[in-house]
């Protein structure tokens, strides 16, 4: 049973004063572990910094982890509240990009868009894309080329070729191996502790480590805290103390975070490899967009900067980007894009 209305959501639209005949975009990513609305101008300059009305912020909206109707409400939330901030009506968008988790196959994606289509009015273009598509344009500032690294909470690799083609890496989920992941690591390093208490593994600080950050007393207490809640985010969020242990010199911990940048790299090599974005030489230059908390650096242990000479290794013409601006600013930006000549035009008709 369906657990909101779309009334319920949108009654704000009829106790507000909107800038009327103001056109804008909006851009959602949705991931694993939050959900992001912006609203931007549809007749922008294309400035530095760019624009943006509003921001809304909601929870996780991968339809596999809270499925597809909590998904839903929280995608329309967050859509509708960025509205509200920023005194527009659905009749003032004139196109959303929907950048979400979850989305692999067209199936999703037309589900999705007639989803789309029952709450915006028809005039609205609508564009649905995994959210590793809007994290590539974050750091490309729309342009699909090129290819994405995200490692957060769960890791994949997508990219794209100039004539659009489109190959990706990873992204099945915790459950079939992304074990780059912060959830991945994490995983791993309370497995290590685990088999340090029972013997089967070799002792490491990471257990005295993650005891005092999760407030648990003994490893026993581990299976209870585990199985409580099994959310990817909440056992990702243990990152930073396997990335702390190892910079004070655990053997466990730096052989987790060592095996994690060889996947994450391969994830990049094997997208680099099936679209040929080095070329016939292996050396021409492309975009390599880094994207996730994994990939932050560190004081001496930078994951990020270890997956780049990994893959510059083999492919030295990757460039890395550190985009300025946030996924949902990426998939504002694609829709902007895919609009700016029909804008261009109406522009020139009302001149």
């Amino acid at each position: 049973m369906q657990r909101y209305t779309t009334r319920d959501i949108w009654e704000m639209e009829d106790r507000q004063s909107p800038r009327m005949g103001c056109s804008v975009v909006l851009g959602v990513d949705g991931g694993a572990s939050n959900t992001v609305c912006v609203c931007i101008p549809a007749a922008m300059p294309f400035a530095d910094p760019l624009p943006v009305l509003a921001r809304a912020v909601a929870g996780c909206s991968n339809q596999n982890s809270v499925g597809e109707d909590k998904a839903r409400e929280t995608l329309e939330r967050v859509m509708a509240q960025a509205l509200h901030k920023a005194r527009r009506r659905r009749s003032n968008v004139c196109a959303v990009c929907l950048a979400v988790a979850g989305v692999n196959h067209p199936i999703d994606q037309h589900r999705m868009l007639d989803w789309l289509r029952e709450i915006f009015p028809s005039h609205v273009k609508l564009f649905v894309e995994n959210d590793a598509v809007a994290a590539l344009a974050s750091g490309t500032m729309g342009k699909l080329h090129g290819c994405v690294l995200i490692a957060g909470t769960g890791t994949i690799a997508y990219g794209f070729t100039s004539d659009g083609r489109e190959a990706r890496a990873a992204g099945a989920g915790p459950v079939l191996g992304d074990w780059g992941s912060g959830y991945g690591i994490s995983a791993q390093a309370l497995t290590a502790v685990v088999r340090a208490y029972d013997g089967r593994g070799p002792e490491t600080v990471l257990t005295n480590n993650i005891l005092d950050f999760l407030g648990l007393a003994s490893p026993d207490e581990l299976i209870g805290w585990t199985y409580e809640d099994q959310s990817w985010a909440r056992i990702a969020d243990i990152l930073p103390v396997v990335v702390q242990s190892a910079e004070a010199g655990d053997e466990v911990a730096n052989k987790i975070l060592h095996n994690s940048v060889g996947e994450l790299a391969s994830s990049v090599k094997t997208v680099v490899q099936r679209l040929a974005l080095s070329g016939e030489d292996g050396k021409d230059l492309f975009p390599l967009v880094m994207v996730g908390k994994v990939l932050e650096a560190n004081k001496r242990w930078d994951i990020g900067k270890e997956v780049i000479n990994c893959v510059t290794k083999t492919y030295p013409g990757a460039y890395p980007i550190h985009p300025e601006v946030e996924p949902a600013v990426g998939a504002a930006l694609l829709a902007w894009n895919a609009i700016a000549s029909e804008l261009d035009g109406d522009l020139r008709a009302a001149a």
